[in-house]
């Protein structure tokens, strides 16, 4: 995994980030290199994004505005794989190429839930472990958060 993934996965849950990893060792050998493109996102970068394409110029990225992201919590990254016609750790956002279902389908066979199966707004890069919680943080997540920090929400979800 490179630098800047291993940066990305430090700030997030060790579980979380131990999966990522247990993920990009079982893709390498079928030629599938995995980078984390996001990990660990303030409230407000989370409501920034969520403001784009509504009060913002830009496309719409998100249905969740802040504190209704598990990426805000530390218990979600998104992942790409690396575009081999481009230089080395460029992402390929092409969500139809064949590498997508694969990083698909081994990160849900080894317990992630997968942004690809969202109801409302398909995020194939999107992948989270929140334990017992919702697929949205709930209000008692964000009182979790409020009153303990991420560690009090990773105890809750039992992924400590």
């Amino acid at each position: 995994m490179d630098d800047l993934s291993e940066e990305r996965l430090a700030l997030v849950n060790p579980i979380l980030a131990d999966k990522v990893r247990v993920l990009y060792n079982m893709l390498e050998p079928e030629g599938i290199i995995i980078r984390v493109t996001e990990g660990l996102r303030s409230w407000n970068e989370q409501q920034r994004l969520y403001e784009q394409g509504r009060t913002t110029p830009g496309k719409i990225v998100t249905n969740c505005p802040g504190g209704h992201s598990w990426h805000n919590l530390g218990l979600a990254v998104d992942v790409a794989p690396n575009d081999p016609s481009k230089p080395i750790r460029i992402p390929d956002w092409n969500e139809d190429h064949p590498d997508w279902k694969r990083i698909e389908a081994v990160a849900a066979s080894i317990g992630f839930v997968c942004g690809c199966n969202f109801r409302t707004r398909k995020d194939s890069p999107h992948l989270q472990l929140t334990g017992r919680f919702p697929a949205n943080p709930d209000k008692e997540a964000q009182g979790l958060f409020r009153d303990g920090g991420m560690t009090a929400v990773w105890q809750e979800a039992q992924l400590v």
